[in-house]
């Protein structure tokens, strides 16, 4: 794509009623793009049909793509076009790539990635025609891995330990978390991204000026200045529709490396996600969950049709053939003072209230209340929903 193209790819990406699939018409025509953006009435209505056309012809008389583009340069909006050397290698190879990408935030996230692993058959640099699963160097971090992890909006206390657990521990290690900054585990993705220091893509069923749900309004901005990103399909200021949701899980599992379902009940969205994931040739990972939930049937299902059932990040790194050296609890514990190693060794069992540690430990409420702040702070506990404290990782 020559850089004067692209004010063309972005007019058909505002023009309603062309699409992924419409584009890649226009793409495979002898004129190619610009001059099909330029045609007359009478050279478009073969390739578009007489509704289309009319359309187009009325949408290009009032749209001027020029300023447009001006005008989210000024807004901190970067287009991406499909066919640029700086869109998502990933996606360009789905079936249906969004025309655009717009971007708040870091667009070199996407550009081309060094893989950090090796498949079992893959000739290594020196030259070996197979490499063992066991030979592969161990990695401190990996370099722009995009890996998904979705699940209900209403999730269980399991659910969040489980989104929190995997998202965390993922961006430690470099990973990059993909998720559609729902309300949910979708949510608690990206924070736990955040608090892991690692960076999280969050992408927009709507707009990408547009933050929604509103409640996230911090968290927004969060990925955007920790070097994470915003990313949509949809024009700036398309509002938010429930079709385009479902059109929005296709980007997240199409950027991904693989796909965790942490969570979900058996109507449940995360599921179009793990669709369009086994569709594109993706990994898809699920974390069993308990039977008595309303919550379960949607990991459960999945691994029962031959989703990868995963307990623990290894499982996520034994699946891409990467040795990864994960933090261990043991040096966590290391920098802890007297107290809060004795509430950690006590936490590390079983959740437990201020009051139980306080019997337990022998000490009063108030001691064991200001030592735990402490932990707290410092990342090393948290409060689940039945008002336990816990190990954070």
């Amino acid at each position: 794509m020559k850089k004067d193209e692209l004010i063309y790819y972005l007019g058909f990406s505002y023009c309603l009623g062309i699409g992924p699939m419409t584009f890649k018409l226009i793409k495979s025509h002898p004129k190619g793009v610009r001059e099909i953006y330029e045609a007359s009435e009478k050279e478009l209505l073969p390739i578009f049909g007489i509704k289309l056309t009319e359309k187009f012809i009325e949408f290009r008389q009032r749209f001027d793509p020029k300023k447009e583009l001006e005008r989210l340069k000024k807004e901190g909006v970067n287009v991406l076009a499909v066919d640029g050397e700086d869109y998502p290698e990933d996606l360009k190879n789905i079936s249906d790539s969004p025309i655009c990408l717009y971007v708040k935030g870091n667009t070199d996230l996407f550009k081309a990635r060094e893989r950090n692993f090796l498949s079992p058959w893959e000739p290594s640099p020196k030259g070996i025609s197979q490499v063992a699963k066991n030979s592969i160097p161990s990695l401190s971090k990996v370099d722009k891995t995009f890996f998904a992890i979705v699940g209900t909006r209403k999730p269980t206390s399991y659910g969040i330990q489980v989104a929190r657990k995997f998202a965390y521990e993922l961006a430690e290690a470099g990973f990059i978390i993909v998720s559609g900054m729902a309300m949910g585990i979708d949510t608690i993705a990206h924070q736990a991204a955040l608090d892991a220091g690692g960076k999280t893509i969050a992408v927009l069923g709507c707009g990408v000026n547009v933050i929604y749900p509103a409640i996230n309004y911090q968290l927004y901005h969060n990925i955007i200045k920790t070097g994470g990103a915003v990313i949509s399909e949809f024009p700036p200021n398309q509002t938010v529709l429930k079709g385009l949701f479902i059109s929005r899980n296709r980007i997240i599992s199409g950027l991904s490396r693989g796909v965790l379902i942490a969570e979900g009940g058996e109507h449940s969205g995360a599921l179009i996600t793990a669709r369009y994931a086994g569709i594109q040739g993706k990994d898809v990972f699920a974390v069993p969950s308990p039977i008595n939930s309303e919550m379960a049937p949607a990991p459960n299902l999945l691994i029962k049709q031959g989703a990868k059932l995963v307990t623990n990040v290894s499982d996520i790194y034994e699946e891409f053939n990467m040795k990864i050296t994960p933090r261990k609890r043991e040096d966590i514990r290391e920098k802890l003072m007297e107290t809060e190693k004795l509430i950690f060794d006590i936490l590390q069992k079983n959740p437990q209230t201020i009051d139980d540690l306080a019997i337990g430990l022998g000490k009063t409420v108030s001691e064991i209340l200001n030592t735990i702040s402490v932990m707290e702070i410092g990342g090393v506990v948290e409060k689940n929903l039945e008002k336990k404290y816990q190990i954070r990782i």
